[in-house]
């Protein structure tokens, strides 16, 4: 039966890497009974992947016919750990692979290419009159326009990867005694100055398998792990770098990687950890490619479990600063995520990454929601998870507005007038009708109150014109390029309702550090902006409030007293007034015009206080509240 090699492998490596040609070869000169593995890697340049050219020679033994029969046959093996299709893989990189095998006083030449096909290639042995055993594999023609990470062709990390993946077949020969050497090399002919390679040679011998202790799994009455047992190695280096970790399954004399089980990030530097984890139940437990577990989630989640519990056994004992790191790392979540206390795993905490543990919780909190939000009805017990979710989506806004804050604070008189302005409203920024998410979060209005949450419409830097015509809904035929930081107008909307009246908010700001004079300019400037609004009272517009954001000092507290202005409540200086504006020099009849003067410092302090104030409620809320528990 002829099979299409090219949908074969589209087939079984939906998922591959370069790397993986590396693995598939040295897995066979393994299965060969090879004890040195020479891998010769050259290319032109780094940016030329056409010039790729790999070699791999190895002492086993060799393509008798046996195993030349086997070669030419897909899928057909003798057992469980090997699949049949590793070679497909040299296929989806290379156009030509030649295969030079030497073995006793014969050998075999021959061409892998994706027309193979075994009757019509010489399947005859040549005798040679010398004895020999040496294979070489020569892979040439590289396919893809480029090569996807210049680490797959790096000695360094091939070193790394073909230890990771071999880590259980290698220890195996350690622990028989046998001397195994895989050697790989890289030649770059063209090196440009600014590409770096690191080591042109790295060498992986016994000497760097570790000797592993075992412990066994008392899995009390799941009787399918009854054969299970972690081997495992913790070893400080003399010489601190990195830590490296490698969490495992064993199936079938190769390593499948678990990178979820536990992350660098929890490991202190300077330490090699290798945990391995043995069980009969995992036998031929990978696909065809040997890439992925087949098995269900149930299964592998509940292998996990036992898993990362065991190893979080070992370490308690062997490393205690890591329950140490483990007790930090929940108290830091509860204290920057508190909308998502309940929804972490407890069990992976200090394992896993944070920023999994968080994505983690995340995606339990946002499912809540969905299915709220999508409920055509509320009993009693989705009542109060709707209540339960509505006070964590508040949090988690809160907890926004806590880091706006925060920036907010990092101000000095360094800083432009703009860098508020900005963190405020966005300059030359319109915004209208706020009830949509995405107006909430685009401007920060709610940092001189709430209540300014709630507007019609926002305007950044924009002309009194541009202003005037948005209270009026019409347009104006006097020009006026005078720019008010931010107004904001709320009550009403003039486009909806034709004689409606709205509410106005104008803004000033000025930045730190400037002279008196240019602070004192604020109030000058808030009454003029007040007359030109003041032309469309009271026909347009029922009330204004002016607020004027500038750096106090003791002289401009003294101007503010004065003008016969009132301190008011505040975490810092805040000043407020009913200043008369008169239309025009023949008006006897002035307006009361409310204007608040406060210091920057009040502008944030009050805005945190605030704010806090909502994030503690919340928080205890949440703190008290019984966890969730994992599906």
């Amino acid at each position: 039966m002829k099979i299409n090699i090219k949908q074969a492998i589209k087939h079984f490596y939906s998922i591959h890497s370069l790397a993986l040609v590396f693995e598939e070869a040295i897995c066979n000169s393994l299965d060969a009974f090879a004890s040195k593995i020479e891998v010769n890697i050259s290319i032109d340049e780094l940016d030329k992947p056409e010039s790729l050219k790999i070699t791999i020679k190895d002492n086993g033994e060799g393509f008798v016919q046996e195993r030349f029969d086997k070669f030419c046959k897909l899928l057909e093996v003798d057992e469980d750990t090997h699949k049949g299709i590793g070679r497909l893989v040299f296929l989806h990189y290379f156009e030509k692979i030649n295969i030079l095998s030497k073995y006793g006083t014969k050998q075999r030449n021959f061409d892998f290419t994706i027309d193979f096909d075994e009757d019509k290639i010489n399947r005859k042995e040549f005798e040679t009159g010398l004895n020999q055993k040496e294979t070489i594999l020569t892979f040439q023609s590289y396919y893809p326009p480029k090569i996807a990470k210049y680490d797959y062709i790096f000695p360094t990390y091939l070193k790394k990867y073909i230890l990771e993946q071999f880590y259980p077949k290698l220890y195996l020969l350690k622990k028989e005694k046998k001397e195994i050497e895989i050697i790989f090399n890289l030649n770059v002919k063209n090196l440009k100055k600014a590409q770096v390679i690191g080591a042109r040679k790295s060498v992986i011998t016994t000497n760097d398998i570790p000797e592993l202790e075992t412990v066994k799994i008392d899995s009390g009455f799941i009787p399918l792990f009854e054969e299970s047992e972690v081997r495992f190695s913790i070893i400080k280096q003399e010489v601190p770098t990195d830590a490296l970790l490698i969490t495992a399954l064993c199936i079938d004399e190769r390593t499948f990687n678990l990178t979820d089980i536990i992350s660098t990030e929890n490991i202190p530097s300077g330490y090699e950890l290798i945990f391995l984890f043995y069980s009969t139940a995992l036998k031929g437990k990978t696909d065809t490619s040997r890439q992925n577990l087949k098995e269900d989630d149930i299964f592998f989640k509940t292998i996990k479990k036992i898993f990362r519990q065991k190893i979080s056994e070992i370490l308690e004992i062997r490393l205690p600063q890591i329950k140490e790191r483990n007790f930090s790392t929940k108290e830091s979540l509860t204290k920057n995520y508190p909308h998502l206390i309940g929804y972490f795993n407890q069990e992976e905490i200090g394992f896993i990454s944070k920023a999994k543990s968080i994505e983690e919780a995340q995606k339990k909190f946002m499912k809540d929601q969905k299915e709220i939000l999508e409920a055509t009805s509320l009993n009693d017990e989705k009542y109060e998870k709707a209540l339960e979710v509505s006070s964590r989506t508040l949090t988690e806004y809160i907890l926004y507005r806590e880091k706006i804050i925060e920036k907010i604070s990092e101000i000095t008189q360094e800083n432009s007038e703009a860098d508020i302005h900005n963190l405020i409203l966005p300059k030359r920024t319109i915004l209208k009708d706020n009830n949509h998410l995405s107006s909430i979060y685009s401007n920060n209005l709610w940092l001189l109150d709430d209540k300014y949450m709630t507007f019609t419409k926002a305007l950044s830097e924009r002309t009194m014109k541009e202003i005037i015509e948005e209270i009026t809904n019409a347009g104006t035929t006097k020009n006026d390029d005078k720019k008010p930081d931010i107004a904001i107008i709320f009550s009403n909307n003039p486009e909806l309702k034709e004689n409606s009246k709205v509410d106005v908010v104008i803004i000033e700001l000025k930045k730190r550090g400037i002279i008196l004079a240019k602070t004192e300019e604020v109030i000058s400037q808030l009454k003029q902006r007040a007359r030109k609004l003041m032309n469309y009272y009271p026909n347009k517009i029922q009330r204004i409030w002016f607020y004027g954001i500038v750096e106090f000092n003791d002289e401009f507290k003294r101007s503010l007293k004065d003008e016969e202005y009132t301190p008011l409540f505040s975490k810092d200086s805040l000043y407020y007034k009913e200043n008369k504006v008169y239309l025009n020099a023949d008006s006897e009849i002035p307006y009361l015009i409310g204007t608040y003067i406060l210091s920057i410092d009040a502008f944030i302090e009050d805005a945190k206080a605030r704010n806090a104030t909502f994030l503690k409620i919340l928080k205890e809320g949440f703190t008290n509240s019984n966890n969730i528990e994992d599906e």
